[in-house]
């Protein structure tokens, strides 16, 4: 009959059984060990791990980036307000409208009324080819005084808001004054009453010119008398004139007007909407800026000014200060999925939207002519995100870093937004962790303990000499068993995927 001297399961002593106090304590304290590393690595194993790499830029946006921006400029008047966009490329948009908004506002930021319409400006505007002759001026010079007086005392009152100095005013006025005094002829003021043509010179009556919101010379404003003057907080609803300024243009817009008003009729008829030559003036002297513009991923400008083609402005007036609600690059990121990857990035989102809140404040401490710039350096992050094996997730997101200065130019002030994108992006990528690396953990811990208290329980020396003969093979036997456990859980998630 055979038998086998070997066995790796050898019959353990009898006094290896038997249990004891400090046994029982041992015992305690291993169960305690597993529980605390268990916990530990079950940590471990749902926290999610990033990996952060830099890379060249490879968008899949396109070659162009969206700006969004709402921007309130206190003593910017609607009416001329600009948005501008160029590039190292040669690109140069001047006064982009398809997607920007504007509403007046006043010096305290609140709207003044609904959204202000610019409309379409002539490229070209006609002035006359009278030469300004030295003989009896046909309009009536101004002053604040007068300005109430005839502004209740006619039914259209439509005056030129000039500056001497203005190269556009001196075009003008040999052609106001002739059509003042055709005017005249044809509607007797004294006996009319109906319409009257008036100046006032700004660098005369500053006040005046203020309280009408006047920012570009010359500025030829329509007052009426009757029931569409509607006051809103405070400032009295008119009219600009933007057509030709020759003589027989100006002559037919003022004969208009005054076919509109019956003699008898003391009745004001509301403005013509399809004229495009009288638009509705600003209600105020500021203005709220929003919208987006799309731009080539070149280093470029993004600017905000006054600008005309058949105006001048007194640069020494003028005020850029402003208050950026909102400036951000790239599309919007919803709130939910922002903080939905900033569970992966802590630090994520705190540069998309840097400049928001900002106030820019010029309080004329300094001089005049102060340009107010902006020096914008635009990173892209791309996050990667895993939900399983077979869905991901990529989020794109445009941060930048900004550095602001105020400085004095020879030009008219602007607001200036200079943006320069950066050749890499930054790459973040989640990294999962598989279960059965888990379950190999966990019963390496179970393993490890086990193993160690068998060593620290042993009452005596016998036991010692036993375990220290049969530890080697406790050990690998242990080890076996739980590589074999791994590879069976790998082999059976691999069968189940």
């Amino acid at each position: 009959m055979l038998s086998f001297s070997y066995s790796e399961f050898k019959k353990i002593p009898r006094d290896l059984t038997e249990a004891s106090l400090s046994g029982a304590g041992l015992s305690i304290i291993a169960a305690l060990a597993m529980m605390f590393l268990f916990g530990m690595e079950l940590n471990d194993y749902l926290t999610v791990s990033t990996t952060t790499s830099i890379v060249v830029d490879n968008s899949s946006d396109g070659d162009f980036l969206r700006i969004d921006f709402n921007i309130s400029f206190p003593a910017l008047s609607c009416e001329f307000a600009s948005v501008d966009v160029s590039d190292v490329l040669g690109t140069n948009r001047l006064n982009i409208t398809k997607t920007i908004r504007k509403f007046s506002i006043d010096p305290h930021l609140r709207p003044t009324g609904a959204e202000f319409h610019s409309g379409p400006l002539p490229h070209y505007i006609k002035h006359g080819d009278e030469v300004d002759e030295e003989t009896n001026e046909g309009s009536v010079a101004l002053n604040s005084a007068s300005f109430d007086k005839l502004s209740h005392q006619y039914q259209i009152l439509v005056v030129n808001f000039y500056a001497p100095w203005c190269y556009w005013s001196t075009r003008l006025k040999p052609s106001w004054e002739k059509a003042a005094k055709i005017i005249k002829q044809r509607y007797d003021p004294e006996v009319d009453g109906r319409i009257l043509l008036a100046k006032v010179d700004c660098t005369e009556e500053v006040d005046l010119c203020r309280r009408n919101h006047i920012q570009g010379y010359p500025s030829i404003r329509i007052f009426r008398k009757g029931s569409d003057v509607r006051e809103i907080h405070g400032h009295h609803e008119h009219e600009s004139y933007y057509g030709d300024r020759d003589t027989d243009t100006l002559v037919k817009t003022m004969e208009d007007l005054v076919d509109s008003i019956p003699q008898e009729d003391q009745k004001i008829a509301l403005e013509d909407k399809s004229n495009v030559t009288k638009r509705p003036a600003p209600l105020s002297g500021g203005c709220r800026i929003e919208g987006y513009v799309r731009v080539k991923k070149v280093p470029g400008n993004l600017i905000i000014s006054a600008r005309s083609g058949s105006h001048s402005f007194d640069a020494s007036k003028m005020n850029m200060s402003h208050v950026i609600s909102h400036l951000s690059f790239g599309k919007t990121v919803s709130p939910q999925v922002l903080n939905d990857v900033k569970r992966l990035i802590p630090y994520l989102g705190r540069s998309h939207d840097k400049l928001n809140g900002r106030s820019f404040i010029n309080h004329r401490d300094l001089d005049a002519n102060v340009t107010i710039e902006h020096y914008l350096q635009v990173v892209k992050t791309e996050v990667v995100t895993t939900k399983s094996s077979h869905d991901h997730r990529i989020i794109e997101e445009y941060e930048y870093t900004a550095h602001s200065s105020l400085a004095q130019s020879v030009y008219i002030p602007v607001a200036k937004f200079h943006f320069e994108l950066s050749p890499m992006q930054v790459l973040v990528t989640e990294d999962s962790k598989s279960f059965s690396h888990f379950l190999t953990n966990v019963c390496a811990i179970i393993g490890g303990v086990f193993t160690v208290s068998i060593l620290l329980i042993s009452p005596s020396e016998q036991h010692f000499l036993f375990l220290f003969r049969n530890l080697p093979w406790i050990s690998k036997i242990f080890s076996i068993n739980c590589r074999l456990l791994g590879y069976w859980i790998q082999f059976f998630i691999i069968q189940l995927g």
